[in-house]
């Protein structure tokens, strides 16, 4: 039998990209500040963010950093939920002691992909929230 996997770092961040831009319950997220001609790392090299934009107002919620065979993500927004929600879907996940505190998510194939998409939802959820 044959295993395909996408594991190759580059192919899983243009995968997620295009999860981000085609799917329907992400429409308030973004790819930004792409950079396409981007080489995986072993530290991880920076591939593009994710905004959050809604009635002009934008923010970036994370980054997305290609390794030779991953991705990482680095979470800047409703870092506690996201950790939740992408270990709920067997994700790993790693807490990233700076200030402000950040969520690190490593996606390992491309199947994982959808495994991260609660995880964005969640952003979206909180940032979209009324604040009181």
């Amino acid at each position: 039998m044959v295993e395909d996997r996408l594991t190759d770092g580059r192919r899983i961040a243009q995968f997620l990209a295009s999860e981000i831009t085609g799917h329907d319950a992400l429409a308030a997220l973004a790819v930004t500040d792409p950079a396409p001609d981007v080489e995986p790392t072993p530290d991880g090299a920076f591939a593009y963010a994710i905004e959050y934009h809604d009635d002009g107002h934008s923010e970036r919620v994370a980054t997305v950093s290609v390794q030779p065979d991953r991705v990482r993500l680095a979470f800047e927004r409703a870092v506690d939920a996201v950790a939740e929600a992408a270990e709920a879907e067997g994700l790993r996940v790693r807490p990233k002691a700076v200030r402000p505190p950040k969520t690190l998510v490593f996606v390992e194939d491309g199947a994982q992909v959808k495994w991260l998409l609660p995880a964005l939802d969640t952003v979206v959820g909180e940032l979209s929230e009324p604040t009181a």
